[in-house]
């Protein structure tokens, strides 16, 4: 029996998305769906969700939650990551309050920045050992990572293991849907480019019949910042650099230097930018689930639609062979950016089939794209480089090359805030040198 293991079945929303998907997919009849949590209450809940769901819709699907990880990997064709190290509580809160303590406020803290350095530092040990249980039980099987921060922990696999690893995340596919309705242009049948890093792609091209739409979404897009709305920083980075950007504001706010800063505190008000924002939105989903838990878990009249992640779609492409064209995170191996570094992790069209996935060459960004590009690679790799040799001084350093801290922070204080997050994380960071 062919298995699709989910690590972080705990999550039982997403797990419903992606193996809920999985389960609309003829080719994938007879597989087993494995399920692996360090939290049993969640995984049960997860198991009973989708035993809901096999019931309605395809009783050749086994389902079946295992506490040790190694088994639930064991054999596994596909491997699934959707886990959080440490948490809401109490790593995410760490993230925010501490910074907080010096003055640094962040938004979502979950790609660069020190938020996102220390989800990385606190992640990347767990991938390496899981990594080490692929290798060992599952060593052909394909790594599909949900997992933020992507490039850092994509790369980590990339580099680091033998995993066949590819980073996903929903902001390319979303991308111009979001924006042309945004703007309320029409947007079937256009065409179009994106290139970058994972939450800093860009829309190099948007076209409709060959005709470039760049023009019209300019001259809406600057009527629409004359009053409020949620996606000011993204158009404010179209006007000033040329090209929109895929993922949303209020990531974009703590990606660079320029929006979230204690001497202009007017820009706050001015880019309409959410502070504070993954927190309330970890509240949020947290009072949701109990409202929530009941209708997933206990209903067996529980409905599933196929949504728009790439996971089951990746999956069916190789096992059908039909080709499958998304956005993957993968290696810039050969230099499918050319004028990013070939040890970042790249944002580029992927095409999956049963011979693996085949990433696209994508040539030169434009100059500045590619600047604003490294400013955040920078950090990343760093990040890796912190991670893989445990050394205190490249924790520092990747928060000195973050764009938003280092134009927030002096270099003692940079290194005395990263020492505080270090004794507050405990025991959920390995011990660095």
């Amino acid at each position: 029996m062919s298995k699709i293991t989910f690590i972080g079945a705990g999550s039982t929303v997403f797990t419903k998305n992606v193996l809920g998907d999985c389960l609309m997919v003829p080719a994938l009849e007879g597989f087993e769906f494995a399920l692996f949590d360090i939290d049993e209450k969640r995984l049960k809940e997860s198991e009973a969700m989708l035993t809901n769901l096999i019931n309605r819709y395809n009783q050749s699907i086994r389902v079946k939650a295992y506490l040790d990880r190694k088994e639930a990997l064991r054999g596994a064709k596909y491997v699934i990551n959707a886990i959080q190290v440490g948490g809401y509580k109490p790593s995410t809160v760490i993230d925010f309050e501490i910074p907080k303590k010096y003055g640094l406020r962040q938004t979502i803290a979950d790609t660069v920045g020190v938020g996102g350095i220390f989800r990385s530092l606190r992640t990347i040990p767990v991938l390496f050992d899981i990594a080490k249980d692929i290798e060992e039980v599952c060593p052909d099987a394909w790594f599909l990572n949900y997992t933020n921060p992507m490039a850092a922990l994509t790369g980590a696999m990339l580099r680091y293991t033998n995993v066949k690893t590819v980073g996903l995340c929903h902001s390319v596919q979303t991308c111009t849907r979001d924006l042309f309705e945004s703007l309320g242009i029409e947007h079937e049948g256009i065409t179009e480019k994106i290139a970058g890093i994972n939450h800093m792609a860009w829309l190099l091209e948007v076209k409709k019949d060959g005709k470039d739409l760049y023009p019209e979404i300019k001259q809406l897009a600057k009527q629409k910042q004359l009053s409020k709305h949620s996606d000011m920083v993204r158009f404010e980075l179209m006007d000033k650099f040329g090209f929109y950007v895929t993922e949303s504001s209020e990531h974009n706010a703590e990606y660079h230097p320029y929006f979230i800063k204690s001497q202009y505190p007017d820009l706050i008000e001015k880019f309409n930018i959410p502070l504070d924002e993954y927190p309330r939105r970890c509240e949020n989903q947290i009072r949701g689930w109990e409202e929530m838990r009941e209708e997933l878990t206990s209903n067996s009249n529980l409905t599933h639609d196929r949504s728009h992640e790439y996971g089951s779609r990746i999956i069916e492409s190789m096992e059908t062979n039909i080709p499958f064209k998304f956005g993957g995170n993968v290696l810039n191996t050969g230099g499918l950016i050319s004028n990013l570094s070939r040890k970042a992790v790249v944002e580029v069209p992927c095409v999956s089939d049963r011979s693996g996935i085949t990433p696209c060459y994508m040539g030169e960004l434009p100059e500045q794209l590619a600047a604003l590009n490294r400013t955040n690679i920078n950090t990343q790799l760093l990040t890796i480089e912190a991670a893989v040799t445990r050394k205190k001084e490249h924790i520092y350093q990747a928060a000195m090359l973050d764009p938003h801290t280092a134009a927030e922070l002096s270099l003692d204080d940079i290194v005395s805030l990263c020492d505080d997050l270090i004794e507050a994380h405990g025991e959920w960071l390995p011990v660095f040198k």
